[in-house]
């Protein structure tokens, strides 16, 4: 109990520090949020100060500091400059298409990235463990921005076969219950009138994003795969069950991938938190309207109370997702607990 209360109070200090780094990071971008709004040419000086003083932007940044620290404690992570709604709402309207990228993504990659590991492991020293082994590196080494470009000329430029750009074709209104569109386009009353049009229309502009998001997670679900599958290969009940005589599917689909799967588990909840930053570049690619693209206007147009907002919630779901790993490693290793 005390190593779980240990992981839970350090979330304080790692998220105080990212907001501390963020909060005056952010002000050194060259900018004026005030300037933004009313513009430069012809802005009457007077009207600048008052909207600088009821922004807080007159205080020094220390001051400003204290000030949003005591907000973060009080409930409140700030109010967006430009559309003068909380930060929290509008990181909760958009965090439903990050999430169903992301996690599209990952799940494309899982499928994909185990059965890699696993035939690179069986096939050690081949051709086909060195060539999907160097497949993966390139995957990793990819840059987001552009793999992106390069699947948008091929597939929509070039071959006509995905969208561009955007969630779902404009013509199609759809009441969002969950925000996960691959699920809201299946509620029944949405397939009584249109069909699965909307489905398939959410399926197609979901391909090319998630495939580049996830190019970099399935390098390293297929990488760990087979490190942890070679591990467990060489270990005696292995060896034993050869012995036996069981079949090598036996073995290697129930024996050793069982064992295997705890540390591909392990990357797979930290590869959650890679997800969403990815999505970052990955959603202002596809012009997809998800935290990533709502991050990277904010920047643009120096909105400080959402870049700082929503560093701040993705930051603690990154931590917060680490910190349960780490939990779950304590207790199912009895070794911890020693």
């Amino acid at each position: 109990m005390k190593y779980i209360s240990k992981k839970l109070l350090d979330l304080i200090p790692t998220l105080l520090g990212i907001t501390l780094v963020c909060f005056f990071m952010i002000r050194l971008i060259p900018g004026d949020p005030v300037l933004n709004l009313i513009g430069e040419r012809g802005a009457d000086p007077i009207k600048y100060l008052e909207m600088k003083k009821s922004l807080g932007l007159d205080k020094s940044i220390t001051q400003q500091f204290v000030v949003y620290i005591k907000s973060i404690f009080s409930g409140d992570i700030g109010t967006s400059i430009i559309s003068n709604n909380s930060v929290w709402s509008e990181f909760i309207e958009r965090f439903p298409a990050t999430l169903e990228l992301g996690m599209v993504g990952l799940i494309g990659a899982t499928i994909l990235g185990i059965p890699m590991g696993i035939f690179a492991a069986i096939k050690r020293n081949s051709f086909f463990d060195y060539f999907l082994m160097s497949v993966s590196l390139v995957g990793y080494s990819m840059p987001i921005f552009w793999w992106g470009l390069i699947l948008i000329l091929l597939f929509s430029v070039k071959m006509g076969i995905t969208p561009v750009s955007g969630r779902i074709d404009f013509i199609y209104d759809i009441p969002t219950y969950t925000g996960l569109y691959l699920i809201d386009t299946l509620r029944p009353a949405v397939v009584s009138v249109e069909g699965l049009k909307p489905f398939w229309s959410a399926l197609q502009h979901l391909i090319l994003p998630a495939t580049a998001l996830g190019t970099i997670p399935l390098a390293v679900i297929a990488r760990m795969t087979r490190s942890s599958m070679l591990e467990v290969l060489n270990e005696d009940y292995i060896r034993t069950a050869k012995a036996k005589g069981m079949s090598r599917k036996r073995i290697i689909y129930i024996h050793a991938l069982r064992n295997a799967l705890i540390p591909i588990i392990t990357t797979l909840a930290l590869l959650f938190g890679s997800i969403i930053t990815g999505a970052i570049l990955t959603e202002t690619i596809f012009s997809w309207p998800g935290i990533g693209k709502w991050l990277v206007q904010s920047i643009t147009a120096r909105d400080y109370p959402v870049i700082q907002g929503g560093v701040l919630i993705i930051s603690f779901i990154i931590v917060l997702t680490n910190i349960m790993v780490d939990i779950i490693y304590f207790l199912l290793n009895p070794k911890m607990r020693n």
